[in-house]
């Protein structure tokens, strides 16, 4: 079998685990006969289980690889959590792949030390043939409630505009706030989860933002990535950075996270909410999508107020409406 005969079978099963058979048989062109030896073969080396008999069999992808830990917190180093938990389960992935994980996972361990308070920080990896994904869990006070408490947000849902932003951390003298950020955009999906709300930024540049149905206590990162992504992580800190520059001089802002349910962007309050520390950077993308129409006032405070205030802070919306596009040339021209 191929290996990319086998890619094809995996991702075939993670999409859907019923009549694989029939649907492999169908886009090679072989057999049913063909497809279901592809698959024993499959079971027989353990990337695959399956479920159920005859055209009820689900199949599913197995787990290669798993490990749970829990740490006490006081003393812990994010290092050692890498060395004796993460590491070992990884050690035949692509050098890029190793690179992301170890970044991402210890700026999310270390984050939890500093800043949970928390008595104990969990790990656990799972790994199938396509993909692994790592939790990290603590019980302290919850990510969003302790931002919002910094920073004297009214809402902890404007705490997950901040993140969104970058460079935010509670701690400036030890945390520079870009650990977040780049873990989230290096992964193909990155979730927070704490108390009500629950954050997530996939590899297609979409960040959501819901609603739990039940408060949470502590903080849950997910995070998931393809054991043969081609993503290297430098090139994920240029996107951010100035040219000729080595810094995190640019953010891009999902403008639909300062848009609260039931909400239209029509205020300067909403505007100075949005436009809060862009200051900090050179370049900020203002991305409209799923942003039907702004009013007058929130243009205007956003691209006259600030952009005269912060000439050096270039705005540059992207994927607008009509009728957002409407208002924020009238507002430019006002400048």
């Amino acid at each position: 079998m191929s290996t990319d005969l086998r890619h094809s079978i995996l991702l075939a099963i993670a999409e859907d685990g019923s009549n694989v058979a029939a649907r492999l048989a169908n886009q090679h062109g072989v057999s049913r006969q063909a497809t279901s030896a592809w698959l024993t073969k499959l079971k027989k080396e353990g990337l695959i289980t399956s479920s159920g008999v005859g055209r009820g069999v689900r199949y599913q992808l197995a787990t290669v690889a798993q490990v749970h830990r829990v740490y006490p917190r006081a003393g812990l180093r994010e290092d050692i959590v890498w060395a004796e938990s993460i590491s070992p389960l990884l050690n035949d992935l692509p050098g890029n792949v190793r690179d992301i994980w170890h970044y991402a996972v210890t700026e999310m361990v270390n984050n939890a030390i500093d800043h949970s308070g928390s008595e104990n920080v969990a790990v656990e990896l799972v790994r199938d043939a396509l993909n692994t994904t790592i939790y990290i869990a603590d019980e302290g006070e919850g990510i969003f409630l302790k931002i919002q408490r910094a920073m004297n947000l009214y809402d902890p849902r404007e705490a997950i505009l901040e993140l969104a932003k970058g460079k935010l951390t509670t701690d400036p003298a030890n945390h520079t706030g870009e650990g977040i950020f780049f873990s989230s955009k290096v992964m193909d999906a990155f979730d927070i989860r704490s108390g009500l709300l629950h954050f997530m930024h996939d590899e297609w540049g979409a960040d959501i933002l819901l609603e739990r149905p039940a408060n949470a206590p502590g903080t849950l990162v997910l995070m998931r990535l393809a054991n043969d992504s081609p993503r290297i992580l430098q090139d994920v800190f240029d996107q951010f950075a100035a040219p000729e520059e080595y810094t995190f001089a640019k953010t891009i802002v999902p403008v639909r996270l300062a848009q609260h349910e039931g909400e239209k962007l029509v205020s300067r309050s909403q505007a100075k909410r949005l436009t809060m520390r862009f200051e900090r950077f050179q370049v900020v993308v203002l991305d409209f999508a799923g942003v039907e129409e702004i009013g007058q006032a929130f243009a205007d405070e956003v691209f006259r107020v600030f952009g005269n205030a912060h000439p050096n802070t270039q705005l540059l919306p992207i994927n607008l409406t009509p009728a957002v596009e409407n208002m924020v040339k009238r507002a430019l021209s006002a400048k």
